[in-house]
């Protein structure tokens, strides 16, 4: 009889991907990028368990949205406060603050639990082509 397999966090063996995402389209990267987070491409994936990898986005400013998507896609915010509502269009998100388009997308693919909070913090986006993560070596995907 074979026992079932369950992945521990204290002994896996994290490894460190690098997207460039230059024309790219949002929505295919960021399925990729939750992918690799939830780490489902390891035969050792286990769903309560954390045994993604991390990834680092660069050119995230660069990322290309299709259809019609840059004039009607918008995020809405409130901060509580009567009249608080706010509208932003991705338009305006990506000329201010690019990695967030990005993060929105990954973050919204990651399960809605504390799990899926600490997935997230695996995820590295920077709005352009230099990154802090060097001496990790990460593995460039295309």
């Amino acid at each position: 009889m074979n026992k079932t397999f369950l992945a521990k966090s204290e002994v896996l063996n994290r490894k460190w991907f690098l997207f460039d995402a230059e024309n790219k389209v949002l929505g295919r990267l960021a399925t990729r990028i939750a992918l690799i987070l939830r780490g489902k491409n390891k035969p050792t994936f286990t769903p309560h368990v954390d045994t993604g990898d991390f990834v680092v986005v660069i050119n995230a400013g660069k990322v290309h949205l299709s259809g019609r998507k840059p004039e009607h896609m918008h995020y809405n915010s409130h901060s509580g406060f009567p009249g608080g509502f706010r509208v932003r269009t991705v338009q305006e998100v990506l000329k201010k603050h690019p990695e967030r388009v990005l993060e929105h997308a990954v973050r919204g693919m990651l399960p809605k639990t504390t799990l899926g909070r600490h997935m997230f913090k695996k995820l590295k986006v920077y709005a352009g082509a230099d990154h802090p993560h060097g001496a990790q070596k990460p593995v460039v995907l295309p």
